[in-house]
């Protein structure tokens, strides 16, 4: 069944008339609506895909965050097309030797945070997006809505622990990168990220009357745009620091 339901989800993600994208557009801009970025604004998207910010007319200065391999994980991400963005490879919870406080004018994170690991390693990846720019934009599904969006199964995570785990043992057998990806990935709760992100706003996406994510964001500090200095990048990342080819 696994199997068909990826299938799917690939065909959501590439078609033109796919539900997942529009939401995906409704809530991109949902974010330039609340977050209001400047154009060309310096963006650093962790854990990201260019394809979402393909749903804006608007262009920035996109740098994206992802680790080795990472790239390939991400449903309809694409490095080719145009040259309007950075890839840094490595690991968000720690850019502290690749990038100053503020480097950025907005930090985003699209259906991340809940890939990061342990409750330590969540606080750390928090740490870092409210260091790297004033303003930022964090956005997890909610466990409410009644299709868990990376299983396709009914409240997955509600299910008991022994039920999830023989799921995803079945799956390992077919769809290996599939069943170690929801293995690793842990419910971050609205408390837990309010918590994470205490001087945030939080906008709450709906769908047909069900909560289906909630993004955490922080705007610009008053007094206006500052001049941010450019990304510090130490020797050994230069290789890894890739513009997006055409």
């Amino acid at each position: 069944m696994q199997v068909h339901i990826r299938r799917l989800t690939q065909l959501a993600y590439s078609g033109r008339r796919s539900p997942i994208l529009a939401l995906r557009r409704r809530r991109m801009a949902e974010f330039v609506r609340r977050v209001a970025p400047r154009p060309g604004a310096r963006i650093l998207d962790l854990g990201g895909s260019p394809e979402i910010w393909r749903l804006l007319p608007e262009r920035y200065d996109l740098t994206l965050v992802n680790l080795p391999g990472g790239m390939d994980k991400l449903a309809g991400a694409s490095v080719d097309g145009r040259r309007d963005f950075r890839v840094v490879l490595a690991d968000a919870c720690d850019l502290r030797d690749l990038f100053d406080d503020d480097a950025f004018d907005v930090v985003f994170s699209n259906s991340v945070i809940e890939h990061v690991g342990d409750a330590a390693r969540r606080r750390a990846f928090a740490r870092e997006v409210r260091r790297l720019a004033p303003a930022y934009w964090v956005q997890t599904p909610s466990p409410r809505f009644p299709i868990e969006p990376h299983t396709g199964v009914p409240y997955f995570f509600s299910l008991p622990a022994s039920v999830r785990r023989r799921m995803i043992e079945s799956w390992r057998r077919t769809l290996p990168l599939y069943a170690e990806m929801v293995d690793g990935t842990t419910v971050v709760h609205a408390e837990e990220m309010a918590a994470l992100f205490p001087d945030a706003e939080v906008y709450r996406e709906r769908v047909l009357g069900f909560e289906k994510s909630y993004s955490f964001y922080r705007l610009a500090r008053a007094g206006g745009a500052r001049t941010m200095p450019r990304p510090r990048l130490s020797p050994p990342m230069e290789e890894g620091y890739v513009r997006g080819m055409e």
